[in-house]
């Protein structure tokens, strides 16, 4: 059970801050064009699982977007709002889908369980 509502909170998540993006008035080329960023850290898993972990979650944890969020509305910046809706919502997709935060014991060792072919369950 907490699993489902760890994805149902991912989905929440994804939902309202796409909503949030469309409010915002940005572009959704923007959209398009920066939701799988966060994914780019992937790429330190090859120096790593220690620093691949540490890379990915940096990016997904919903505490960047959130900072990123709040200067937006202190400064009054629609471009930072809309980065960091597309941002929370990156990270809600990933949750929905069962992807979590990483533990240095491997990419698929993750805060929701495992993930893959030999995920409990699976």
């Amino acid at each position: 059970m907490p699993r489902l509502l760890l994805r149902l909170e991912g989905l929440a998540l994804f939902i309202l801050a796409t909503w949030a993006f469309a409010y915002a008035g940005a572009s959704w080329w923007l959209y398009a064009l920066l939701f799988l960023t966060p994914d780019l850290s992937f790429a330190a898993y090859w120096a790593g699982a220690r620093a691949g972990a540490a890379a990915y979650n940096a990016l997904h944890t919903t505490l960047g977007p959130a900072i990123l969020a709040g200067l937006g509305l202190f400064l009054d910046h629609s471009m930072l709002l809309g980065i960091a809706a597309i941002w929370a919502a990156h990270i809600g997709f990933d949750r929905m889908l069962g992807y979590g935060l990483k533990y240095t014991s491997g990419f698929n060792d993750t805060h929701l369980g495992r993930i893959g072919r030999q995920a409990a369950g699976a």
